[in-house]
This record gives C-alpha cells, sequence and structure tokens, in this order.
C-alpha cells in the first residue's frame, strides 16, 4: 500500500494532521471502505428512483444550500483566512471564494440540473436480430463515483448534483484548503436528502481521514467503480499512477490562443482579454497567446498594452518584446513558460511565422484541454480543427466556453483530456455506462 508520504499532495494547500476515529493507514483504510459499502448500498435506492423523485431532491438540495447561506460563508471565511495566511494564490483564493451570490449561482445550477432530461434508461441503440432476439443498449448508472479535488467547495455541490440526477453515489476528498466549508455543505446536502426520503449516504465526505483517506479511496476497487481526480497536475498523476480504482482523468490547461493573419484585430482582442482574464484561476483560461507574424505589428502593441493594464504579467519571447509599446514590461520566457498552467495573471506570449508554426507550437506544449484560433480564413480555421487533437477547439470564442454548463450540459464533474470512456465537459451522460438487455422467446444457440 501506498505509504502516506507518497499520497497526493494538494498544491498551495495546508496539510493538516489526520482528524477523526482512524489514525493509522490500517484503521483509515477500513473506515473509507465502510463509507463505501454504505454508499453501494445508497447507490442501489437511487437506480430506480424516478426522475419526479430525483428533480425533487435537486430542487430540495438548491433550497437547503440557500437557506444555509449564512452558514456556510461563516465556514468559507475560516478556509479563505487559514489559506490567506498559508500563501495561497489570489488565482486559487477565488476559486475557493464563496458568498451569497455564488450560493445562489450554485444552488441555480441544481436546479437547471433537474429540468435536464434523465439519463438513465436512454435507448443508446437497439435492433432485432434475423433469430428474433430484440435487443437493446441501455444507460445505467456507474454506482459509485470518487471525486479527489482541491479548493473548489462549489465541485462538492456539482459533483453531489450530477451523481443524484445519474443515479450515483459519490464519495468526496475534497482537500484541506476548503474543508471548513465542504464539512458544512456535504451536512447540508445530506439532511436534504434524508429529508427527501432519499439515504444521506449518497453523499459523504472522507476529507476528516486526509491524506491517508485518499490513498484509501484509491484503493477501493469493487467498492467505488470509477475515481475522477480534478485539480492540479501533481494530484491528478498521483491519482492516475496510484489508483486501483478506474480513473477518468481531467486534464490540466494549457490552454492556446491564436491569432492569424487574417484575424480580425478588435475580435481576437475582446477574446483574448475574455479568455484570459475573465477568471484567471480556472483551467480554461488562456496560458499562451500565439501570433501570426503579419499580424503581430498592428495586433501585439494594443493587447500587449491591454494586458498590462488588466494588471497580466506578460513572458515574451524576443519579437514580442520588440513589439511592447512603452511602459509595458515583457519578461523572457523560457520552455518553462511555455508550459505552464499559471492559474494566475500571467500569460506567456510569441509570435510565430505561420499557421504550421502555431500548430507545431501547440502541439510541443498542450495539455489537450482547449485550444482557440481567431481567423476570417475558413481553410485555417480547417486546419487548425482537423490537426489538433485536444478535448476542445474553438474557433472565434473564447476559450472559457469550454465548461459544462456553457456546453447545456448542466453543471460539470470535470472536464476529461483522456480519450477513453469520456472527453471534454463531463456531464450527466458522461456518469453513466451501459448495459445489454436481450429479449428472446425461448431462444438457445445452436
Amino acid at each position: 500500500m501506498t505509504t502516506t508520504e507518497d499520497a497526493p499532495v494538494v498544491a498551495g494547500e495546508a496539510q493538516p494532521e489526520t482528524t477523526g476515529p482512524a489514525d493509522d493507514a490500517t484503521s483509515v483504510a477500513t473506515a473509507v471502505e465502510d463509507v463505501a459499502r454504505r454508499a453501494k448500498v445508497a447507490s442501489r435506492a437511487l437506480a430506480t428512483a424516478t426522475r419526479a423523485t430525483k428533480d425533487a431532491a435537486l430542487h430540495a438540495l438548491a433550497d437547503a444550500l440557500v437557506a444555509a447561506t449564512d452558514e456556510i460563508v461563516a465556514a468559507n471565511a475560516v478556509d479563505l483566512e487559514r489559506e490567506r495566511a498559508n500563501g495561497m494564490s489570489e488565482g486559487l483564493l477565488d476559486r475557493l471564494a464563496l458568498d451569497a451570490d455564488r450560493i445562489a449561482a450554485i444552488a441555480d445550477a441544481l436546479r437547471a440540473l433537474a429540468g435536464l432530461p434523465d439519463p438513465v434508461g436512454e435507448v443508446v441503440r437497439g435492433s432485432t436480430l434475423p433469430n428474433g432476439l430484440r435487443l437493446r443498449q441501455l444507460r445505467v448508472p456507474m454506482g459509485v463515483v470518487g471525486m479527489i479535488y482541491e479548493a473548489r467547495p462549489n465541485v462538492t455541490v456539482d459533483a453531489a448534483g450530477l451523481a443524484l440526477k445519474s443515479g450515483n453515489a459519490v464519495i468526496l476528498r475534497g482537500g484541506s484548503a476548503a474543508a471548513s466549508s465542504n464539512e458544512v455543505v456535504v451536512g447540508v446536502l445530506a439532511r436534504a436528502l434524508e429529508a427527501q426520503g432519499l439515504p444521506g449516504d449518497l453523499v459523504q465526505s472522507i476529507d476528516r481521514y486526509g491524506r491517508p483517506g485518499a490513498v484509501a479511496l484509491m484503493h477501493a476497487r469493487g467498492l467505488v467503480d470509477v475515481l475522477v481526480p480534478r485539480g492540479g497536475a501533481d494530484l491528478i498523476r498521483t491519482v492516475v499512477r496510484e489508483s486501483t480504482v478506474p480513473v477518468i482523468e481531467t486534464g490540466v490547461g494549457n490552454v492556446h490562443v491564436y491569432v492569424d493573419a487574417s484575424a480580425d484585430r478588435a475580435m481576437a482582442l475582446e477574446i483574448l482579454l475574455n479568455a484570459k482574464t475573465q477568471r484567471v484561476g480556472v483551467c480554461n483560461a488562456a496560458e499562451t497567446l500565439l501570433v501570426h507574424a503579419d499580424a503581430a505589428p498592428d495586433f501585439l502593441p494594443a493587447a500587449l498594452a491591454a494586458l498590462t493594464d488588466a494588471g497580466v504579467v506578460v513572458h515574451g519571447d524576443d519579437r514580442t518584446a520588440g513589439l511592447a509599446p512603452e511602459g509595458t514590461d515583457v519578461l523572457p520566457a523560457t520552455d518553462e513558460d511555455w508550459a505552464t498552467e499559471y492559474l494566475a495573471p500571467e500569460i506567456a506570449v510569441r509570435v510565430v511565422d505561420d499557421l504550421d508554426a502555431a500548430i507545431e507550437h501547440v502541439r510541443t506544449w498542450t495539455s489537450g484541454h482547449t485550444e482557440a484560433i481567431v481567423t476570417r480564413d475558413l481553410a485555417a480555421s480547417e486546419r487548425f480543427v482537423a490537426e489538433l487533437d485536444s478535448a476542445a477547439i474553438m474557433v472565434n470564442a473564447s476559450t472559457r466556453f469550454t465548461d459544462g454548463g456553457q456546453f447545456g450540459l448542466g453543471a460539470e464533474i470535470g472536464i476529461s483530456t483522456q480519450k477513453l470512456h469520456a472527453r471534454g465537459p463531463m456531464g450527466l451522460a458522461e456518469l453513466t455506462t451501459t448495459k445489454w438487455v436481450v429479449h428472446g422467446d425461448g431462444h438457445v444457440r445452436p
């Protein structure tokens, strides 16, 4: 078994001593297995629930969160104060923060989920064979979904809501940065479920077991059906490497915006600023700007000035620095900059000779999340779409749209950058699997 020292460590997060009834790896594993068994039992009750039952529960969860706003905000203030003292970046503090407006938006997302079609029971395909056997492939719940994530109390609610609607139980490990917030939120959700006649064990947290609890969750194969890590690169790599539970890998967002020679300059500037500055601490924020050499002389001076005015630190190549207007600083860019997901008001900028060079740069440095091209050249956009292999490609649109809510999927449990089972924003359908149902009339195989 992986030792505590090998367990996933959340970047920028204080790691408190493990608290609760378990004090060593063996007892923690036993405790987490008990949580998983209770989740498994609870999931069976939900698997046969009607859409009306699940939708009513989602509305009840939303109402309960709004009613508990003051309690949640007070707990969140404790987390924010501690993590600010620990030196957490402003971008991550923004991810961690909850206020009345954000809680209301989270509740609205649950209500929106209630309005979406129920994926459970959907017929993916079906046919009647020549021998008369009738086949249907149906969507069914996964069963028990585990989540390991960091500094994102909104993910606690998103995961609970998506799991509920798709017929799954969920086990949450939200990390110490949001410990106080998540403790209150999970309690509110569990009580609301019980008030609706559903098991409170459908939503459980193992935060009190610390990092050893995360390791135990990763090893709960047979009790946990799928594990979704959501957070920094170190956390995701650790979960993928250590887990014996099947993992859906969500990737970091080293996201690129490419301004082509034919791009409308005003459109390109608006897209760039939205992609970089609308929220800097999220995985779909732009981290690298590539500009065609023909567009650079009249686009980059304005773009660099606008980025500087927005408080963004620019790391650029020599050609970028040569086009910087007076009063705009450009730090020398290195390979580390091209590879970095800043999650902060910083961006790497490079002038490229042509579309081929832009595509090659993205292929070299991308994390496979989202790329954007701004262009009026149809052929250029078609090549960009066809030749790059990220989970989402934007044409003349901000990278900030790579989001389950923006895609009309409801809240998302994460954005997958892998290619098996799910890719891109993972909504309700991605939290289901399928089974075959075969109807015969005394058929036997010859």
